[in-house]
């Protein structure tokens, strides 16, 4: 992170909202690329945010839009003055059209493509024709295309024009516009120029299609060795490419979603968003795991009477629920990597069950005879702590195949396993774990 930006955020939220407009046209803010003031706007209470966003240069704003999360750059959009929009949108593209349609209202998209020229136009509906889970909804237009039969000398004039940013390949194409061949430019310089540059051509490479989901193709990209790689339609024609800094981009986001899924949030809330609308959103997951609580509850009513003449094992219960827990979640987050990146699948998953089976029982044994020992000596008694050591060794391999077969049998249903996998293996290994413990404890201890 810039080293400048904790300074202006902090001296943005100590100054009162009218006062920001100085700070934002100052030098140090000013110097900071847009990605860096989208990350400052974000980080500043609404009113700081709107009076900084309005005092920077109308040139600038469309671009530091594009770079927010969707949630902050609305209210922004909201407290934008209509007469502005003529100005910002003067040099809009389709690429950045894509990005801010899920903010702008309608009005606002339709002036926006409006100010687009023919060609973006035709880029953005070209795009629109693709969900904005696949790659043809995010494809870079500025590429570098010759015929089948250009020569050494027409690539070299195309290079001396300029090179767009991720751009290490010339496309070769017929003359349907049919994607046939990659050329690294570095093969140019050196060779003669009335060699045909299908003599210098990639032996291997991979297209992506139009249709391919957003994450695998990203993979792809990254994997490649290339800067970015074609897309192509269904008939072989040249879309566009994806390069990397959006691959890297689009991962990202990816992997962001899943962190905040597991809590059940959205990757695109605004840390000051509306009280009212941040309630709502979580009041949800907050039911779910209320359901859940009473399920985990109500097993444990079923030994009431247990509990009643053995206290130890209210005093231990928490021990049990927390081991089985950890020992999950470590194995469910292993798992949703691997689903997120097409490395579990139906061909390994008993192999696995079998690893994260092996793997509980030895820390299963291992962590059964230390709390085994320690409530020995805790509560003087012997047979609690063979109840518990049991409990956890059971516990923990129980969560740890749970925790394979979990987020596998929830993708295959369609569920995100990000987002509901971790309370659901709260509770499994909940239930479990105090259903081993209390039942042990009424078979030994009573």
């Amino acid at each position: 992170m810039n080293e400048q930006l904790p300074d202006l955020i902090e001296e943005l939220v100590s100054t009162p909202a009218q006062e920001a407009s100085d700070i934002a046209r100052s030098a140090a803010m000013l110097e900071q690329d847009d990605t860096a003031i989208a990350f400052i706007l974000e980080s500043l209470p609404v009113e700081q945010r709107i009076a900084t966003f309005k005092a920077l240069p109308k040139h600038r704003k469309l671009d530091v839009l594009v770079e927010m999360r969707s949630d902050p750059r609305e209210i922004l959009i909201d407290a934008t003055e209509h007469s502005e929009w003529s100005s910002m949108f003067s040099d809009i593209d389709a690429e950045d059209l894509l990005e801010l349609t899920d903010s702008l209202p309608n009005r606002l998209i339709d002036r926006a493509y409006e100010a687009l020229d023919s060609q973006q136009q035709t880029y953005f509906n070209d795009a629109k024709q693709f969900p904005d889970d696949q790659i043809g909804h995010w494809l870079n237009h500025s590429l570098l295309v010759l015929p089948l039969n250009a020569k050494v000398r027409d690539g070299l004039r195309l290079v001396r024009r300029g090179v767009p940013d991720y751009c290490d390949s010339i496309y070769l194409v017929n003359r349907s516009g049919q994607f046939a061949e990659v050329i690294k430019i570095y093969r140019l310089y050196g060779a003669a120029d009335h060699l045909p540059l299908v003599e210098l051509a990639e032996e291997t490479v991979s297209t992506l299609k139009g249709s391919d989901e957003n994450v695998s193709a990203s993979l792809l990209v990254q994997r490649s060795g290339f800067a970015s790689l074609p897309v192509v339609d269904d008939n072989n024609k040249l879309l566009g490419r994806l390069d990397i800094g959006s691959a890297s981009e689009l991962v990202n986001e990816h992997y962001e979603r899943q962190v905040m899924a597991t809590a059940g949030m959205d990757e695109d809330e605004d840390l000051f968003s509306p009280v009212a609308k941040s309630a709502r959103s979580r009041a949800l997951w907050l039911g779910i795991n209320l359901i859940t609580a009473f399920l985990a509850s109500w097993f444990i009513g079923l030994f009431e009477a247990t509990l009643q003449q053995v206290v130890a094992l209210a005093v231990l219960m928490p021990v049990v629920a927390s081991m089985g827990g950890i020992a999950g979640s470590q194995t469910l987050t292993l798992i949703v990597r691997g689903l997120a990146l097409k490395q579990v699948n139906a061909a390994n998953i008993k192999a696995l069950i079998r690893k994260e089976f092996k793997v509980g029982a030895v820390n299963g044994v291992i962590w059964a005879v230390v709390v085994g020992v320690i409530a020995f000596f805790w509560f003087a008694n012997p047979l609690l702590g063979v109840v518990i050591a049991l409990a956890i060794l059971l516990n923990i391999i129980a969560a740890a195949v749970a925790g394979v077969f979990l987020p596998v049998l929830l993708e295959k249903l369609k569920i995100d396993p990000a987002l509901s996998g971790s309370v659901i293996l709260t509770t499994v290994t909940d239930i479990v774990g105090f259903v081993a413990f209390l039942g042990l404890g009424s078979l030994f201890l009573l």
